[in-house]
């Protein structure tokens, strides 16, 4: 059984999964919903990323018990661009740290960028945002990292990244 996972506070992943789960015709639920993740043979996971992690994964994937003929694929949705090697570098570090060595090493692992509106954010996510742009502002140019560049120039604005061309690659594993 195939099915695609999301977790997502604001919508990202779950328009990415739906654009999946429409596409292939495949079962897609949320993180929360998920009774029992071992009765799939092939997994998208497609997770927002907050406070260098990976919403929903670890308390997901981590619940595999056997990885034989498991296909694992799992998509990094986030503001900060994709395509920076820094940025995939410090994704890649924290997901480490999230998922069991066996899932992190057989999981083929894609990067897309989603969106943010700040209307829509919550007073804690705003205050929080806030604090985060204050302190990477402070920061020389050239010693902020993607992730700082990406906040700084999407702070307090309504941004949309989502694109079918992020998941191109992906696709190519379903």
């Amino acid at each position: 059984m195939k099915i695609i996972i999301y977790g997502t506070v604001y919508g990202s992943s779950k328009r990415y999964a739906e654009i999946l789960s429409k596409k292939y015709n495949m079962e897609m639920k949320s993180f929360n919903e998920i009774k029992d993740i071992n009765i799939y043979d092939e997994i998208i996971y497609i997770g927002s990323l907050y406070a260098g992690g990976v919403l929903g994964m670890k308390k997901t994937l981590n619940k595999i018990k056997d990885l034989t003929n498991k296909k694992i694929i799992i998509a990094t949705c986030g503001v900060a661009d994709p395509l920076d090697a820094e940025n995939i570098e410090a994704i890649r570090n924290n997901m480490k740290k999230q998922l069991k060595e066996e899932i992190f090493n057989i999981a083929k692992i894609y990067h897309i960028r989603g969106a943010i509106d700040y209307t829509k954010l919550s007073g804690k996510h705003k205050f929080m945002m806030k604090l985060l742009y204050k302190k990477c502002i402070k920061i020389p140019e050239e010693e902020r990292t993607p992730d700082m560049r990406g906040l700084i120039e999407t702070y307090d604005k309504q941004v949309d990244f989502i694109s079918e061309d992020y998941i191109k690659e992906l696709e190519k594993e379903v």
